[in-house]
Formats: C-alpha cells, sequence, structure tokens
C-alpha cells in the first residue's frame, strides 16, 4: 500500500477485523444474560456506534479500492460494511436460515449517508473490480440497501435517484456481463433483482428513464437463466418471483409510460415451460429402458403441465380482475386436464406405473390441480360466478356443473385409495383433498349425493382399499376414518351408523375371543394399531352430543374392556401403545361441549372410570419397567400422552368428583396417585427438554392445583417442593403456553394460601396444615417464584404479561415479609443513582391494591404493573 507502511497495514486489518467480531457479538445474546440486558446493549451499540462503524467500512473501501494487493484488507471491509446492515435494527429476530429479507428499518440518523449515491456506487464498484467472496458480498450489502424502509427518504426526488442507481447499476451488469460466470455473484444478482420489485412499485420502476433498456435485458437474463436450469435452479426462484410481482402490479399501474411486460411475459413463460420439459427429458435419459424412459418422459412432462395449469387457475383467486375471457381460457385447460384424467388409470402397463415415482408425481399434480379447481370453481357462489367455464366444460368434456366435476374429483380419489398401496405420500395427498371437501357444509352435502362417496362407505375394508393393509400406512388410517366420519354424521341415521361400524364390529369381536396364548401375535398386533388409528378417526369426526353419543354407546359398555386388557399384554410396545392412549385422550376430550350428558346419566362418571382404569394399568407397568436406552420412545411419550388423557378427563366438566370420595370410589384417587408417580419419575431435566411432555406435564399440574389442590398440598414435603420447583423452571419457558400453564397453578397454590390461612378461615384444616409444613420446611420457595416473576416482568419481553401478573399479587398478599424482602433484593441489584427511583416505582405498584385476591383488585394491579414496567424500563 503506497499511504501505509507495513506495521500500519497491520494495524488497519486488526482493527477491522475487530470491529467486524464486535458487530458479530451483537448479534449474539449471552446465554448467561436476560434478553432483555442484551437488546439494550444492542440498542445502545446501535444509537451510538454503529453508523460511525459503517462510515470507518465505506472510508476503507474507498481507501483501498484501486489497491489490487489489499485483498484482505477488502474482504473486512466489505465483511464489516455487510454486517453493519445485517444489524437487527429494531430487534425483530429475523430468521437468519432464511434467504428472504423484510425492509430494513434504518434509523434516520443514517439518511445522508443512504441517500448519497457515491454508497450505493461503491459497492457496485466493487463488484465490477473483485471476485468472490469480497464480490458477491458487495452484492448482498446492494441487497439490504435495496431493502431500506421508504419513509428514510427526505422526498420523492430522493427515492427517484436512489432507485435509478440501482437500476443502472444492475443494467450495466448486464449489458457488460460483469461476474456472472461466478455462481456466488449470479445468486446474490438474482436477489438484488428481486428486491427491487419488493421495494418498489411498478409505477415507480416504468418512470425511470432507462427502464426500456432495463427491462429488456432483465428478460433476456431470465431467459438465459431458465435455459441453464441445471446451473441456476437455486437462483431462478427469485428471478420468477420478480416477474410475478411485476405482473400483478400491472392493474394498479397508473403511470403513462408503458410497462413492455406483454413483450417479455408470454416469452418468459414458454422459456419455463420448455426448460421444465428440457428437465425431464434429460433425467429420463438415465431410464433402463426405452419404453421406460418415454413413459417416464411423458409422465414428468404432463406433470409439469398440470403443476402449470393449477397454477393458473390459483392465480384467478387472487386477481382483482376477472372476465368471461378469462373463464374461457381456464376452461380449455381445464377441459385436457380432465381428458386426461379420463384415460390416465387404463391401460394394458397401467398396474405396473403405480409403483413408478413419474406417475405418483403426475398423480399428485392431479390432485393439486384439484385443489385449485375447487377453491375457485366448486362451489354454489362459484356455480353462479362461472358460467362461462362450466359452458366451455360442457362443449368440450361434457362437464356442465360444478356436481359432475365434484364426481370425477371423488372417483380419481376412489381410485388412488385402491391402486396405491405403499406411496404413503400420494394416499396422504388424496385424504387431504378428500377431507377438504368433506369439511365444508355444502360441499359435504354434495359428496353424500354421489354413488362414489356412498361406495366408499359402505366398502372401507382392506378388500376394496388395500393401503388399510399396509403396516406404513396406518396414520393414514385416521385421516381416512376422521373423513369419512364426517360425512356419516351429516345424517342423523342410526342405522347409518350400525352399517358403518359393522367391519369394525368384526375386528373387536376377534380380539375380545382372541385366547391369551395368541393375543401377542403379530396379526393380532397389526389388528390393534389399525383398529385403535381408525377409532381415533371416527371419534375425531364426533363433533355434537348426537354424533359422541352414537361413538359411546357403541363402546360402552360392551367393548371398553378390551382397552385394559390391551395394555396389560402389550405395553412394552409403543407402536401399539400410542394409537391406544391417543384414541383414549380424544375419547375423553370435550371439545364443541359433546360430552354433555342428561342430568339423570351416569355416563360422565362411567367414562372415568374406565379412562382411570386405563391409566392405573398403563402407568402400573410402564414404572414397573426397566430404563430403556431411548426413554422417550419407551417411557416418556406414553406417559405424557396418559397425563393428557387425566388431564381432558379432569378439565371436561363432565364429571362430579365429589361422587367417588361420597361413595368410597378408588377411581379417582388411583388416578391422581399413579399420574403423580409417573410426573414425579421422570427428571425434570427431560420434562423441560421434550416439549410435548413440558405441556402435558404442566398441563396437568394447572387443573390439579386448580381443581384438586388438596392432592398436591398433601402430598409429602419432597413431592411438593419438586412440583412447586418446576412451576419455576416452567415459568421461564419461552413456550408462552406452558409458562402461562405455570403461572395458574401457582396462582391457585398462592391463593390457597391466601384464603385458607392468611385471611385465617381453615388454618385447622388438614390441608392447611400440610401447606403451613411445606413453607416452613421451603421458607423460600415462593420468595423464589416471585423475583423469577419480577425479573420475567421486568426484565425480559414476555407476551403474557396478564398471566404472569396474576400469581404475583397472590404471592405478594401471601406475606409481607416476602415482599419486603424481594423488594430489598431488586433494590441494591440496582445502581445507587437508580435506587430512589425504583423505590418510588414499587410504592406506585401496591397503590389502591387491596388485600384481597377480587377480579377487580386483580385488574388494577395488572394496572400499576404495567405502569410499573414501563417505568423500570425506562431506566
Amino acid at each position: 500500500m503506497k499511504f501505509l507502511n507495513q506495521v500500519t497495514v497491520e494495524h488497519f486489518y486488526i482493527g477491522l477485523k475487530i470491529l467486524n467480531q464486535l458487530i458479530a457479538e451483537m448479534h449474539q445474546a449471552n446465554p448467561g444474560l436476560p434478553l432483555t440486558h442484551h437488546r439494550k446493549t444492542a440498542c445502545s451499540f446501535r444509537d451510538l456506534a454503529l453508523l460511525q462503524v459503517f462510515q470507518i467500512s465505506l472510508t476503507s473501501l474507498r481507501q483501498l479500492q484501486n489497491d489490487a494487493s489489499g485483498e484482505k484488507l477488502q474482504e473486512q471491509a466489505i465483511g464489516l460494511a455487510l454486517k453493519c446492515l445485517s444489524f437487527d435494527f429494531v430487534g425483530t429476530s429475523l430468521d437468519e436460515s432464511s434467504e428472504d429479507i423484510g425492509t430494513i428499518q434504518i434509523p434516520s440518523s443514517w439518511r445522508a449517508i443512504v441517500e448519497d449515491v457515491k454508497t450505493v456506487q461503491i459497492f457496485f464498484d466493487y463488484y465490477a473490480i473483485t471476485k468472490p467472496p469480497i464480490s458477491s458480498e458487495s452484492l448482498e450489502c446492494l441487497v439490504r440497501l435495496a431493502s431500506v424502509r421508504r419513509s428514510l427518504f427526505s422526498g420523492e426526488t430522493e427515492r427517484s435517484k436512489y432507485l435509478i442507481s440501482f437500476m443502472r447499476g444492475t443494467r450495466d451488469i448486464l449489458q457488460y456481463q460483469q461476474g456472472l460466470g461466478q455462481h456466488e455473484n449470479y445468486h446474490e444478482y438474482c436477489r438484488l433483482l428481486g428486491r427491487l420489485k419488493t421495494n418498489y412499485q411498478l409505477s415507480e420502476l416504468v418512470n425511470v428513464e432507462i427502464y426500456g433498456d432495463w427491462i429488456r435485458l432483465v428478460a433476456e437474463f431470465t431467459m438465459k437463466s431458465l435455459e441453464s436450469w441445471q446451473w441456476a435452479s437455486g437462483s431462478v426462484y427469485y428471478l420468477l418471483g420478480l416477474w410475478s410481482r411485476l405482473v400483478s402490479s400491472v392493474a394498479y399501474l397508473k403511470s403513462d409510460c408503458p410497462s413492455l411486460l406483454d413483450d417479455y411475459v408470454p416469452q418468459i413463460t414458454e422459456s419455463y415451460i420448455k426448460s421444465r420439459f428440457d428437465s425431464v427429458q434429460n433425467a429420463g435419459r438415465f431410464s433402463t429402458s426405452k419404453t421406460s424412459s418415454d413413459l417416464t418422459c411423458v409422465e414428468g412432462q404432463l406433470t409439469w403441465l398440470i403443476h402449470i395449469i393449477g397454477g393458473i387457475i390459483r392465480g384467478r383467486q387472487s386477481s382483482s380482475t376477472s372476465s368471461e375471457i378469462h373463464e374461457v381460457i381456464d376452461g380449455d385447460l381445464a377441459a385436457r386436464v380432465f381428458q386426461l384424467i379420463q384415460v390416465m388409470d387404463s391401460g394394458v402397463h397401467i398396474e405396473a406405473r403405480y409403483n413408478e415415482r413419474s406417475k405418483q408425481r403426475l398423480d399428485l399434480a392431479i390432485l393439486i390441480f384439484f385443489q385449485n379447481f375447487r377453491r375457485v370453481y366448486v362451489g354454489d357462489q362459484a356455480m353462479h360466478s362461472s358460467k362461462q367455464l362450466y359452458l366451455r366444460l360442457g362443449e368440450l368434456v361434457g362437464l356442465q356443473d360444478h356436481v359432475v366435476v365434484l364426481n370425477i374429483i371423488v372417483q380419481k380419489i376412489a381410485t388412488n385409495l385402491k391402486r396405491y398401496r405403499q406411496s404413503d405420500e400420494v394416499i396422504g395427498e388424496t385424504l387431504a383433498l378428500f377431507q377438504e371437501l368433506a369439511a365444508g357444509y355444502m360441499s359435504g352435502k354434495m359428496l353424500l349425493k354421489l354413488d362414489a362417496v356412498n361406495f366408499i362407505l359402505g366398502h372401507h375394508t382392506k378388500d376394496f382399499f388395500p393401503f388399510l393393509d399396509e403396516f406404513g400406512s396406518t396414520r393414514n388410517r385416521t385421516l381416512f376414518y376422521f373423513t369419512l366420519g364426517r360425512l356419516l354424521f351429516m345424517e342423523d341415521s342410526p342405522s347409518k351408523f350400525k352399517a358403518f361400524v359393522a367391519p369394525l364390529q368384526k375386528v373387536f369381536m376377534m380380539l375380545e375371543e382372541m385366547a391369551d396364548s395368541g393375543f401377542r401375535s403379530n396379526e393380532v398386533k397389526c389388528a390393534i394399531i389399525g383398529l385403535m388409528r381408525d377409532l381415533r378417526g371416527l371419534t375425531m369426526a364426533t363433533n355434537s352430543r348426537r354424533t359422541y353419543g352414537l361413538v359411546f354407546d357403541w363402546l360402552y359398555p360392551t367393548h371398553v374392556s378390551l382397552f385394559v386388557r390391551i395394555i396389560q399384554r402389550w405395553t412394552d410396545t409403543p407402536e401399539v401403545m400410542t394409537p391406544l392412549l391417543k384414541f383414549m385422550a380424544e375419547f375423553v376430550l370435550n371439545k364443541t361441549q359433546r360430552l354433555a350428558f342428561d342430568s339423570s346419566s351416569p355416563n360422565g362418571i362411567l367414562l372415568f372410570r374406565e379412562v382411570s382404569k386405563v391409566i392405573v394399568a398403563y402407568g402400573t407397568i410402564i414404572l414397573s419397567q426397566p430404563v430403556s436406552a431411548d426413554p422417550y420412545t419407551y417411557l416418556y411419550k406414553g406417559i405424557w400422552i396418559t397425563l393428557t388423557i387425566l388431564t381432558r378427563a379432569l378439565a371436561g366438566n363432565y364429571v362430579n368428583f365429589g361422587v367417588f370420595e361420597l361413595y368410597g370410589d378408588q377411581a379417582l384417587s388411583s388416578a391422581l396417585e399413579i399420574a403423580l408417580k409417573m410426573s414425579l419419575a421422570i427428571p425434570l431435566v427431560d420434562v423441560l427438554a421434550f416439549r410435548k411432555l413440558a405441556r402435558a406435564y404442566f398441563g396437568l399440574l394447572e387443573v390439579l392445583c386448580h381443581n384438586h389442590t388438596a392432592v398436591i398440598v398433601n402430598l409429602e414435603t419432597e413431592a411438593f417442593a419438586h412440583i412447586v420447583g418446576s412451576l419455576e423452571f416452567g415459568l421461564k419457558s419461552l413456550d408462552v403456553s406452558i409458562s402461562s400453564q405455570c403461572a395458574s397453578a401457582v396462582d391457585s397454590l398462592a391463593g390457597f394460601y391466601f384464603s385458607k390461612i392468611t385471611t385465617g378461615e381453615s388454618r385447622a384444616s388438614t390441608e392447611a396444615v400440610n401447606m403451613t409444613r411445606h413453607l416452613s420446611q421451603c421458607p423460600n420457595i415462593f420468595l423464589e417464584i416471585l423475583k423469577t416473576l419480577f425479573e420475567l416482568v421486568l426484565l425480559e419481553d414476555c407476551a403474557n404479561q396478564w398471566s404472569l401478573s396474576r400469581p404475583m399479587l397472590s404471592l405478594i398478599l401471601i406475606s409481607e415479609q416476602i415482599y419486603s424482602n424481594l423488594r430489598a433484593q431488586l433494590l441494591s441489584s440496582q445502581p445507587s443513582d437508580q435506587q430512589h427511583r425504583l423505590a418510588e416505582c414499587f410504592d406506585k405498584l401496591m397503590a389502591d391494591v387491596a388485600r384481597t385476591i377480587e377480579p377487580k383488585n386483580r385488574d388494577k394491579f395488572t394496572q400499576n404493573l404495567t405502569v410499573f414496567r414501563h417505568e423500570f424500563r425506562a431506566t
């Protein structure tokens, strides 16, 4: 370097590297500090130093621009500029794994440096004179600069100049083919083009003087990229996104300047289709036989055409304009697909094709086409507003209305379910379409009029649908029976229900008659798994008292004893236990108040007794099993589903639990006892490590603390302390639902203490005595929780402040001493110059708050806490 000696160069390099590391650390939170501390530090750095660091990077780039020997310094300088522009300016914590970025909220203090055309130009210059990674990072800096918020600019004139600099720079790159042979450059350049339309309106683009040259060069570049699909496949996405947004904006174009899209979009569309055909032909060359290769190519090309037709029809749904000519075009395109559907499942070679991936992709494309067509053109309203489409379909293929089209769709669904045995993907997508059709009230009613649907409802066995006999497709059985159940329950017909469940009844009878010696066979195992998944799907479809009653009366009391027998023989086999327990979890769930038994009916109590038998049987056996090398699969998964069963049964509001104790029935106490044993058997670190397990564990604790507080209070002190301690950890969970559940549980315990002990209403009761004993042996247990709650509310960006505030008041009212100690701790932890102001905040916190836990008083405390939090964070 001419202007620096060797020592200065090294210092320059080290300085840039230090700044790079500093900003990198600003992006990463210290796990040992609260997130709010990190945000405060990052915001302070943003306000006081980030702009200066960016200016240093720009100054360095200008000084190094003409020095070919300073490549390492250039790399550090461009990296520093990129880190500055990638800074999380507003704390939104964007997903760094995504290449798509939103609008960058650069502070207003950056306005002058961003509006300076030299800032954008320096990165275009560096792109032109360097190679990757410097050149590609220069483009990445431009991608971010192209994404700055519109409101940053002083006015439209400055914003227009800014846009011109980008259009001129991107045009020159295409005009002189600068660096696009390097894949890193190519990819970032495509991203840059995509960002221009994302952040600017089409009317702004067309008003730029060089727009004509720019759009022509971009169109040529896009078509060339599509021709080179093997090399540019990962980057073409951004180019197609650019053209999609350009076309979508035509309807809103208010400029007199032509957009020229009519000239280029058809050419690009043709190039895209040709590129897809070329990709299929290229793949077909590697086939083992010419016949197979020809069929594979044809199926692949048809697959792409159907995807494209489906995309065109789907685009009509979001289009702001619709006309008869558009409907006629859609009718022409859709007619070709329906013609293909009529012949694609016939022929001498067809059976062998169902195992071929190309045939499966073709059927998946057909399903996507059906979904798009249904959303736009199927339904009463769509029928009346789409007359031209159905007139065209009637002329070409004889499909005069949506009922006929619906029949074609259902026939294809039935064909897929019959022909595909082992393609889990095709079966899954087929059932998803079937379920979507059955979900709507009107479309479901129309389905019931079709012979194909009635055939499925009357023949839902493996003899007609072989996929039901495949072990790999057992998950699909639940969705299959959920959909059939929805259709079945649309009609109030007990006789049809009885006929529908007849095949399942045969399975029940076979299992019930099976001797113990044969109950562990593989045949029985598969039968149990299939039956439980079928029952779960059917039960999921019950959404009313009438429909649930049909299922309940069928199962109880005739078949429920089988569930305990299965548990006793198969507890060590998760593949069997998981479907059974998940069915039970669905069976006891009182969604849409479907478990509303008559006031004189004992069914709620009888149901819980059966639930208790299942929980006790499973819990007793599973806790006696040796520890597996895979504890989640063999222990924790079954336990969390069992805890979910109990939680749903306890919270279902269809059982008067006082009856059990009154009449000496052990169903409730036995279920609670074994559930707590299972909960305490899992190390807390494992509870917190598995999200589903944590949700089930804390969900049960919430219900127990609220509705069965005595059960928790009457535990041994060690167990009580473990549970309350786990609630403190749960409060810190990043899962808001878990944190809120724990807050509710703590509030229930603290409220119990306040009502029974602090106010002196029931100090002599067994529960009050036990609670007093627990706190005497663990005097700081509530203090630590209250401290945690204050830290969460004051220092963290919690999304459930209202939920966390409820237990805070209860804990404060329990003991003035606890609150005073915590206040002293928090004050001492603050700088001395802030302690007086914080003390005033604490005084305001309890202003006008009475010593009650009535809802109105709680709301007042929550309001005060919100003010306290705002003032504390402002210090």
